[in-house]
């Protein structure tokens, strides 16, 4: 096999949030984005009773636990 079959599509960070948050939706929760001092890292809430559901969540482990990437993509953050 040749490497370019195991090459995998970079999917942007953006892309992946918006994803996560589209399979979040039904259950009343959002991947949000922290400013401040925890500015980068993610966490869930639950925006019905204003609940944290995970601290510091990992995007590209989040996103595979959702089901959201497909197996020939990757995240790719900006840098």
């Amino acid at each position: 096999m040749t490497a370019s079959k195991h090459k995998k599509i970079p999917v942007s960070e953006r892309a992946a949030v918006q994803r996560i948050n589209r399979k979040l939706k039904p259950r009343e929760q959002m991947l949000k984005k922290g400013r401040g001092r925890y500015r980068g890292q993610y966490y869930v809430i639950d925006f019905n009773r204003n609940l944290l559901v995970h601290e510091i969540v990992g995007i590209p482990a989040l996103a595979d636990d959702l089901g959201v990437l497909a197996e020939w993509e990757e995240v790719v953050f900006d840098d």
